[in-house]
């Protein structure tokens, strides 16, 4: 890059925001389990011994090893032989060791939670649902009951009554990388919604699904609601949960960003690394089109270690860095990428050596403007939205947000001696 574009490099003032939600407290996940356990005792009726396949996704979850730890030894207490399984498509590699170590990394191993955890991606074939195949995972299809751990949230991808939740784990999940590229094959043709939704309605008629415990998270990521369902009722429960999951879901406090900067992404804080549902873009080509928030040109800074270096969709961003790239596990991204059919996602942005060259060249390529209109918001990840800093540009847009408290201080944008950013949005509440 030309010495002179950095030199001359000038940036607007930034202030400090913070967003105020209605925040629902967070619950003590073990009495929760207290409430709710006497509502699936029906479907307890299988003989003592018989196994029970515990699915465990690859999202970074709340509570995820605490809540399948007090499930495996309330299944133990009446008599069960529980085991822990993956239901997390082709996360990992698409390898059985490679989605342990995911689990793992979740805090889920067999000391944790007590009980096995056992793996594969072979599945067993399940028929048809209105024309789409059945898969299921042959771990839980030669136990005697299945139950699924799952956080319910808006999908990336589709919008429907139920989103990301147990349905979508048993169709996607539990169909390992196979019924995982199937349907998303099929996404390409069909309603994704309409596919996921029959598939996984039809695998849990057709196998000994027993419960889904559905988790619900506030806008500060901790547990706050814990709802268990069986089959009958599971439907009914991810639809009711999934309408209050959207009425909390974060969002960005601007209609029009001119610049939004992202410390990181990653796959253990959306889908997609960027939640499409926060900054309006979908890169696949059969994601649901967002018409808000329009945002010019994003910049992504880094990778999260959760991720395991899979970096689908880092192709909403149109820059980023190289310490990002470096951090790319090509395979894995490639396994999640072909997977989900979206090669598109995978599209590497502009990329260069540091967070100064990057700014200074996203600036070249965005409308007309002065240090005094320039809209930019600065953010941690799409998970965080609480604290955000915003170029002094947006204030005049935010004036009638009550739910807004602006700091008094002007800032900078500061960087270190290597050139990168120091974030200011990092070990502060």
């Amino acid at each position: 890059m030309s010495s002179d574009i950095l030199r001359t490099l000038q940036l607007p003032k930034m202030r400090m925001i913070r967003q105020q939600f209605e925040i629902s407290p967070a619950v003590n996940v073990a009495d929760e389990l207290d409430r709710e356990w006497p509502r699936i005792k029906k479907v307890l009726d299988l003989p003592s011994g018989s196994k029970i396949a515990i699915g465990a996704g690859s999202r970074g979850v709340s509570n995820l090893s605490v809540v399948v730890r007090d499930i495996v030894a309330r299944l133990k207490a009446a008599g069960y032989d529980p085991f822990v399984t993956p239901a997390m498509g082709s996360h990992g590699g698409a390898t059985a060791q490679g989605q342990m170590d995911v689990l793992r990394h979740r805090g889920i191993t067999e000391e944790s939670v007590g009980a096995p955890v056992k793996a594969t991606m072979e599945v067993q074939p399940m028929g048809e649902a209105n024309g789409i195949p059945l898969f299921l995972d042959r771990l839980a299809f030669e136990a005697d009951g299945i139950v699924l751990i799952n956080r319910v949230k808006p999908h990336t991808n589709f919008i429907g009554p139920t989103e990301s939740g147990i349905i979508k784990m048993m169709a996607i999940g539990l169909g390992n990388q196979v019924g995982a590229e199937h349907y998303h094959r099929l996404s390409v043709v069909r309603s994704q919604y309409k596919i996921i939704s029959s598939a996984g309605k039809a695998l849990i008629q057709k196998c000994p699904f027993l419960f889904g415990v559905c988790l619900l998270e506030n806008q500060t990521h901790e547990t706050a609601r814990v709802k268990i369902a069986p089959a009958k009722e599971l439907e009914a429960v991810e639809s009711k949960l999934l309408e209050t999951a959207r009425a909390w879901l974060p969002t960005l406090p601007l209609d029009e960003i001119d610049l939004l900067i992202v410390d990181e992404m990653g796959k253990d804080i959306s889908g997609e690394g960027i939640d499409p549902c926060v900054v309006g873009r979908d890169v696949c080509a059969y994601g649901a089109k967002r018409p808000w928030p329009k945002i010019t040109r994003i910049f992504v800074r880094d990778l999260t270690v959760g991720s395991e270096g899979s970096a689908l969709g880092m192709a909403q961003a149109d820059f980023t860095t190289q310490r990002l790239v470096d951090k790319i596990d090509f395979d894995a991204t490639l396994v999640n990428s072909i997977t989900a059919c979206a090669p598109e996602a995978m599209k590497i942005p502009l990329a260069f050596k540091t967070d100064r060259e990057v700014i200074a060249t996203a600036l070249k390529t965005l409308r007309p403007y002065d240090l005094t209109d320039l809209r930019i918001v600065h953010i941690k990840n799409t998970l965080e939205l609480t604290r955000l800093m915003v170029s002094v540009g947006c204030l005049e847009f935010l004036k009638k947000n009550r739910g807004l408290i602006i700091d008094a201080k002007d800032m900078e944008l500061a960087f270190d001696d290597s050139g990168n950013l120091i974030s200011d949005l990092y070990d502060q509440k």
